[in-house]
Parts: C-alpha cells; structure tokens; sequence
C-alpha cells in the first residue's frame, strides 16, 4: 500500500488488475482525450510499464481502490513524460 485514507487505498499496480485496467482503457468515454482505447495487448504494456517505474523510479500510477467495496476505480500518481525533449514529472490520473 502507498496510501491509505478514509475511503481509498492507492497501491501499486499488479498483473492481477489487468481485467480492471481494460474496464477503463478500453472505454471510449474515459480515453475520449487519449489517441483512442487500448487492446488487450496494449492495456498489457501500461500495466508492464507501471511496474517497470516502480522498479527503476521508485514511483508511477497507482491503482486507487474504493475501501467500501473494494472496487478498482482508477489510477493516480506520478510519472515521467517526454515534453520539448526532456522529461518531465507529471501528476496523472484516470478514473472510469
């Protein structure tokens, strides 16, 4: 666990949520902003991804649990991006 409060646990990723992940990547609503929804094999590399910047970070996108029903809603945390050709910390978030 990284961060408990009254209502959410934010944790790392696992390979366990890949079928929570698709439930967000793959809806048309919530990537309306992004280039267009995942496939299957595609929501695999983010999740490989997050757990890669774990490891060489110490950081990345965690998975935000709703406690009262133990449901994944989201992810949220910190993450580098490419931006005028550095890279740059940025505060994601995407919630279904």
């Amino acid at each position: 666990m990284i961060l408990e409060t009254e209502r959410l646990i934010l944790r790392e990723l696992v390979q366990s949520d890949f079928t929570s992940l698709c439930k967000i990547l793959q809806d048309e609503q919530t990537m309306k902003y992004y280039e267009g929804t995942f496939s299957n094999s595609e929501v695999q590399e983010w999740l490989d991804r997050q757990i890669l910047r774990y490891q060489k970070w110490g950081f990345g996108l965690w998975a935000v649990i709703l406690k009262e029903t133990n449901e994944f809603i989201g992810q949220c945390g910190l993450t580098i991006q490419p931006w005028k050709g550095e890279s740059v910390l940025e505060i994601g978030d995407l919630f279904n």
